[in-house]
């Protein structure tokens, strides 16, 4: 029998909106507000024998693939603007004995020119870095 690995994210339903309490960015009527920028619960079960640790790659195929008009007031991104590839989240060696990590684990609000990257508690955080896009 082959294993599968399960993966389940709390905080929103698979295909549904990012939350305001998970999003860099909350809709507004005006312009965009803060959201909570607080990283997910997520949990898994069903690792195949043998794993030695996990990796979390947060990918964003819908980026605009310019930035000058992002979070600018006033300003509007055109929709058919050509969009690209974007990894918000990155964590590698998490280790094997790990099945979950609670909401805001690695992400509780916006930190200014990005997180670190090396090692954390549960793992390696991956490049976390938006001033050079923005």
């Amino acid at each position: 029998m082959t294993e599968m690995l399960t993966v389940k994210i709390d905080d929103w339903a698979d295909g549904k909106p990012v939350p305001v309490a998970n999003a860099f960015c909350a809709p507004d009527p005006q312009h965009a507000t803060m959201g909570g920028n607080v990283s997910p619960s997520i949990s898994w079960e069903g690792a195949p024998g043998g794993t030695q640790s996990f990796a979390i790659i947060c990918h964003d195929p819908d980026v605009p693939s310019v930035g000058d008009d992002v979070n600018q007031e006033g300003k509007t991104i055109p929709k058919d603007l050509p969009r690209v590839d974007f990894y918000h989240w990155v964590l590698v060696d998490i280790p094997a004995s790990t099945n979950s990590l609670p909401g805001g684990a690695d992400s509780d609000g916006v930190t200014a020119k990005g997180k670190d990257c090396g090692a954390v508690s549960y793992g390696v955080r991956g490049i976390n870095d938006y001033t050079s896009w923005f």
